[in-house]
């Protein structure tokens, strides 16, 4: 099987990409890197020929609604339309868990992305995942100062690997609308976890756990990022992601 990983750079898109190869498929990586910009469509009917199925793990960083909802709206049009010229059978978007309720910042984006994929002509899977382990770190990089303020936010994390290898598996099957969702082994608290980084890094920061206004706060202390409903559950806890090599990568 021929599969195009959007985004096949980044924090979920190296594993999905990796998966893929050691499973025999023959892998294209859809990036800038490799003359392909899916929020211009520049270069990707031409990288999608002969694409079986296509993995959509692109992403921005922003707590912006409007910015999020332009960027994934924006580059699902250009993948979908792209995929339909090319014959792609299959398009695999991942979301996140537990945002129905958050219409707001990042999550208006991922919602956004949904509705996008399940307006168009290509046969859809959209696989749901919970905040990655790896979303800690890029919370405490962003932050600068001996204090670091963290939402109250419940949540079930998963490692990105094991993301990138469940989105393989569901480009292997054939369009479902919807795949199980899939959540980490272990319930945790951001800010908790936030204090085992730390720790773990030799980093004398103090962490703050904080309830904050705003919708998207209330979503994220509500507990929904946490999933209900069937899921499947990773096996790599957060303590073992910390001493993991995926963890050395990413620090």
């Amino acid at each position: 099987m021929r599969i195009a990983v959007a985004g096949g750079t980044g924090t979920v898109g190296r594993h999905a990409v990796a998966a893929a190869h050691e499973r025999g498929h023959d892998v294209v990586v859809l990036s800038r890197a490799d003359g392909v910009d899916v929020t211009t469509g520049v270069g990707l009917t031409a990288a999608l020929r002969g694409a079986d199925v296509v993995i959509d793990v692109t992403n921005t960083t922003t707590f912006f609604a409007s910015t999020a909802r332009r960027f994934f709206e924006t580059a699902t049009h250009h993948l979908l339309a792209s995929e339909q010229a090319a014959g792609v059978g299959h398009h695999v978007a991942l979301s996140i868990v537990g945002i129905d309720d958050i219409d707001a910042s990042y999550y208006a984006g991922k919602l956004a992305q949904e509705r996008a994929v399940a307006a168009g002509k290509v046969p859809y899977t959209i696989a749901r995942a919970a905040q990655f382990h790896e979303f800690v770190g890029q919370l405490l990089a962003s932050q600068k100062g001996p204090v670091v303020v963290m939402p109250t936010a419940p949540m079930r994390p998963v490692a990105a690997r094991e993301v990138g290898e469940y989105l393989v598996t569901v480009a292997e099957s054939s369009p479902a609308g919807r795949a199980t969702d899939l959540v980490g082994p272990r319930d945790e608290q951001l800010a908790d976890l936030a204090r085992r980084q730390l720790a773990h890094d030799g980093a004398r920061r103090k962490v703050l756990e904080l309830r904050l206004p705003g919708r998207y706060a209330r979503g994220l202390a509500s507990g929904s990022l946490r999933g209900d409903g069937p899921r499947i559950e990773g096996k790599v806890t957060f303590d073992d992601w910390l001493t993991s090599a995926d963890v050395r990568r990413t620090a």
